[in-house]
């Protein structure tokens, strides 16, 4: 009876050691997945939100679980400090300037730590090293952008079908659409519009000639615009004229108050032009004065030719005729 109580004591000591041998490997392996057991090293990282990350998620480097999130701190009120415990392998491969990120492990899985190696050169990373971070995306916003872009696509589907329920209610617009001589109106238009274009380039490269030929100095215009001396001669032309013109007003203003004092002394006055533009007495004795003179004059010229007769001045007028000709020769 004693030695079948031992050798159930045995058996029940084997069975309590195996339970034990067990669990030590459960515990072994669950602290291996947690980083509590093995060389590791912490480094840190600082975040305005940490969007729900909660110590022992996991930290990944390129994809692979490489440690464990070990602390979230609050730094103040708009940072935050997580502390994460990596494996000790990764400091031959971890460098400062790694950034990180908070991502989700799938659309709406547990909250994981992404380490990116931004592969330029840099120091290797130590233990209680901050690394740098990007904010992190946020779904709850992007949610309620992607509600709100819902509503707007929503609301211009409604629109669109208004507008397209309009359209086939519209007989005007489809008798317009099954008009068929209005693709001839409209090639005809689009051809006048292309001849139009094509005589409006054309009238452009005129112009553009024209200018060239200004710029070249040919022509008068290119001369006048090119040519300094004779635009400065040009210029003095101008001003020469804007002289005269101003002493032509000078000399009208005159002329003016000559005829004016003129006038009034015709009109007015006393003197020989009042005399004999205004009284007809005097008109009258002027004309028979010239009158008299004429008839003098003829009387004269007869004398002169009977003298050219007259024995005695005939030789005198024959010399001044000979000198006369002499000098014409």
């Amino acid at each position: 009876m004693q030695s079948k109580k031992a050798v159930n004591n045995i058996k029940l000591g084997i069975f309590v050691l195996a339970g034990l041998f067990f669990l030590i490997i459960i515990l072994y392996m669950i602290g291996k997945n947690e980083h509590f057991f093995g060389s590791n090293f912490m480094i840190k990282a600082r975040f305005q939100n940490v969007q729900g990350l909660k110590i022992g998620n996991n930290v990944r480097f390129g994809g692979i679980n490489i440690g464990t999130v070990k602390e979230i701190n609050i730094i103040n009120d708009t940072l935050m400090e997580v502390e994460m415990v990596v494996d000790n392998e990764l400091k031959n491969i971890l460098r400062k300037n790694a950034v990180v990120t908070i991502g989700t492990d799938g659309l709406v899985g547990n909250k994981v730590i992404n380490i990116e190696s931004e592969g330029n050169k840099s120091a290797l990373a130590m233990e209680g090293d901050i690394l740098p971070s990007k904010k992190p995306v946020n779904t709850d916003e992007m949610l309620r952008t992607l509600y709100k872009t819902n509503n707007d696509v929503g609301m211009i589907a409604e629109n669109l079908k208004s507008t397209v329920e309009k359209i086939n209610k519209s007989e005007g617009l489809w008798n317009l659409m099954n008009n068929k001589d209005l693709s001839m109106h409209i090639t005809h238009s689009v051809e006048n519009i292309e001849k139009a274009s094509r005589e409006a380039n054309l009238v452009v490269n005129e112009i553009n000639k024209v200018v060239k030929k200004i710029n070249s100095g040919h022509g008068l215009a290119g001369t006048i615009i090119n040519d300094t001396l004779l635009a400065v001669t040009l210029y003095e032309a101008v001003s020469n004229f804007r002289t005269m013109s101003k002493r032509s007003d000078s000399l009208v203003v005159h002329l003016q108050k000559s005829i004016t004092e003129i006038d009034k002394e015709i009109t007015e006055g006393k003197g020989t032009v009042h005399s004999l533009l205004m009284d007809s007495t005097s008109a009258r004795a002027i004309e028979k004065s010239l009158i008299n003179i004429e008839k003098g004059t003829e009387g004269f010229q007869q004398n002169m030719e009977a003298l050219k007769h007259n024995i005695l001045f005939k030789g005198y007028f024959r010399r001044l005729e000979k000198e006369k000709k002499k000098k014409e020769k």
